[in-house]
């Protein structure tokens, strides 16, 4: 089993940025990539991105494409989400977690889910 380690998040000012980090122990045989979701209250866990191991694929959400931005280091097997312009509405928990099945936008295809972040935007 794989282990997810997340950093960053926090607290800012509506129009601000944030980067999330999400390191993982290794990679486990037969997943594709990784992913990140949030969580708001009140509502249902979200796809926000996806990529796969080599990198050589981005997917996202439509409605956050152009604002948010994902990437990875194979390196340091590490998953980046980038958040600009962030909203109120972007205030949410964020997780992060491998993906072991096809579909990159549901969140039953992930598995090793990240301890999740609090990020919250004030406006």
């Amino acid at each position: 089993q794989v282990h997810l380690v997340q950093s960053g998040g926090g607290f800012v000012q509506a129009g601000g940025s944030l980067r999330l980090s999400c390191a993982a122990s290794g990679r486990a045989a037969g997943t594709y990539g990784m992913g990140w979701f949030r969580h708001a209250p009140g509502k249902e866990r979200a796809f926000i991105a996806g990529i796969t191991w080599a990198g050589d694929a981005t997917y996202y959400d439509d409605s956050l494409r152009g604002r948010f931005t994902i990437s990875g280091d194979n390196a340091k097997n590490t998953m980046y989400l980038q958040m600009n312009d962030l909203r109120p509405e972007d205030t949410a928990v964020y997780y992060c977690a491998v993906r072991r099945g096809f579909n990159v936008y549901d969140h039953l295809d992930y598995e090793s889910w990240g301890q999740g972040t609090q990020v919250t935007v004030s406006s």
